[in-house]
């Protein structure tokens, strides 16, 4: 989310963030977009008694902004089918993995049983399937002999500092379609990205 608001600033986006929702009153993420003039609210889960209500909830209070797009960061919570489809083809997400390999959780540890040579992550339009959605853009890593979880996601989380801004400003500029589970982007430009073997270096 930070590195999207700060994106948004300084390559001057035909855009402004409207707000930033949590659904944990203490969320981080509350403060820094406060510190930058963002509106903010919290939808705090526990106060509901099913995922149906709180999704009704969150819902009401991102439509009483009137959002173009709904961008999804660090937001770890399943969303119902219905929430879903309010906001088909206007909300991301970003994934820690190539998809559609390693869906779901402990995306890392996932890559490293596996034995892969590349992990990455993926931008990808919010379906009812879960992490299944249209890819915008990927960014892959090479995993390294002796490899931790943790090394792996920090080398991630770089690439998708890099690729989950672009692909929002690619929204908000106009430049993408969806064909079925293609996205297409006018003008064409990769949608992809290979990172050096240390984090930050790119091709």
């Amino acid at each position: 989310m930070e590195a999207i608001v700060r994106a948004c600033s300084d390559e001057v986006w035909p855009a402004q963030v409207a707000a930033v929702i949590a659904n944990r009153p203490d969320a981080a993420g509350l403060a820094f977009a406060a510190s930058h003039g963002i509106a903010t609210a919290v939808v705090d889960h526990r106060q509901y008694p099913d995922r149906d209500s709180f999704d009704a909830a969150l819902a009401q209070q991102i439509d009483g902004f009137a959002p173009d797009l709904v961008v999804l960061a660090g937001f770890m919570r399943v969303l119902t089918a219905g929430f879903v489809d309010r906001y088909a083809g206007r909300m991301l997400n970003v994934h820690p993995s190539l998809l559609p390999s390693f869906p779901g959780l402990k995306t890392h540890q996932q890559a490293l049983d596996a034995g892969v040579r590349l992990h990455g992550a993926s931008v990808h339009f919010v379906t009812s399937q879960l992490d299944h959605g249209p890819i915008v853009a990927q960014a892959a890593v090479p995993v390294e002999n002796g490899d931790t979880p943790a090394m792996l996601a920090e080398r991630v989380l770089a690439i998708e500092h890099i690729i989950y801004p672009r692909a929002v400003r690619w929204f908000v500029e106009g430049r993408l379609a969806l064909d079925g589970l293609r996205v297409t982007l006018t003008p064409s430009e990769p949608q992809w990205l290979f990172a050096g073997h240390t984090a930050g270096e790119g091709a």
